[in-house]
Parts: C-alpha cells; structure tokens; sequence
C-alpha cells in the first residue's frame, strides 16, 4: 500500500501563504526525491519546484523567491511553502515523488492533488 497524501490547500487573498504537504503513508517508506507541479483550469500541467535527494533545489521563474521546497529529516514529507500568493496562482497543486523502502526503489508516484485557490 504505497501513496502520497497531500493536504494544506485551501482559499486565501492575494498576498497571503500556504504550506502544502506531501506524506509517504506506508509502512518504512522514504522519498528520495521530489517535485510540485500545478495545473490551471484549461493549462498544461507544470514543474513548479524540485528537491533532489541531496537536498538542492530548483524554482520556476515565477516561483523563484516566493515558494520554498523542503523535507523532513526523515524524509518522509515533502513541503512546499507558497508566499505572496497572487491569482495567477490558482491551480490544483500536485506532488511527485520516488518512493524508497529502507533503499529499495518502489518506483514513482503521483499524489492526488490539493486545491489552492488565491482570491483578489
């Protein structure tokens, strides 16, 4: 039973934060590493943020100094901070990820989104 769980969406005004949340629920399971992508109504699905199993990280151009992409030391959670939300924003947010138990290679996996809407 391998998923990715994400929570922390929800509705809030231009200018405001989130942080979203993506868990590896199973039993000793592991991310090596990850990426938040996001998907607009009618848009293409894309990269918004990736961390790496040695822990660098790269941004979009939008979201260069205003997202952050962390994890836990565990490295069972995979966080993405949005500040100064602006409308264009708006989008289901998804996480990806490669799944490890102990340093076996389970594969990837997509989680099944979270809502974040930014009002004006």
């Amino acid at each position: 039973q391998v998923q990715l769980v994400e929570s922390g969406g929800g509705l809030v005004q231009a200018g405001g934060s989130l942080r979203l949340s993506c868990a590896a629920s199973g039993s000793a399971l592991s991310i090596s590493a990850a990426g938040w992508y996001r998907q607009a109504p009618g848009k293409q699905r894309e990269l918004v943020a990736t961390i790496s199993s040695t822990g660098s990280t790269k941004y979009t151009d939008s979201a260069q100094g205003r997202f952050t992409i962390s994890s836990d030391s565990a490295k069972s959670t995979v966080y993405l901070q949005l500040n100064s939300l602006k409308p264009e924003d708006t989008a289901v947010y998804y996480c990806n990820a490669d799944i490890r138990r102990t340093w076996y290679n389970l594969g990837n996996y997509w989680g099944q989104g979270t809502q974040v809407t930014v009002s004006s």
